[in-house]
């Protein structure tokens, strides 16, 4: 279960996590699944994210080889992002992480309407 020898990793799951992990890239990563986007689209699905550290985010997802990143020469300059066939391998750990976290919300959910009802109740 460690990591192959040679590797700078404790184990294969520490080398997953530092190439999905953080706020964002697994989230960049949820989002190509159905496809090519460009940028802004990215920037759309991602609110909150700063353009900076969407840049930072593509480019070291990138550089792990999990996206591909493609320019047409036109005005103005238009940029794609997509899932590469090793990226790709990714989908079915993208999509139990999606259900997990829907399972996790509606826990969230159920624990903030027992502790509503306490508090109507009477009780803390």
């Amino acid at each position: 279960m460690g990591a192959s020898s040679g590797s700078p990793y404790g184990c294969a799951v520490e080398a997953t996590i530092d190439v999905v992990g953080g706020r964002w890239k697994a989230v960049i990563l949820f989002h190509l699944i159905d496809g090519t986007k460009r940028f802004s689209e990215l920037r759309r699905f991602l609110p909150k994210i700063t353009q900076r550290m969407l840049t930072m985010q593509l480019r070291q997802l990138e550089e792990d080889g999990v996206i591909c990143r493609e320019v047409f020469a036109s005005v103005p300059p238009r940029v794609e992002y997509s899932l590469t066939e090793f990226g790709r391998t990714l989908v079915p750990t993208l999509q139990a992480m999606r259900a997990w976290g829907e399972t996790y919300e509606q826990r969230l959910a159920a624990r903030a309407a027992q502790r509503e009802g306490q508090i109507r109740r009477g009780g803390a």
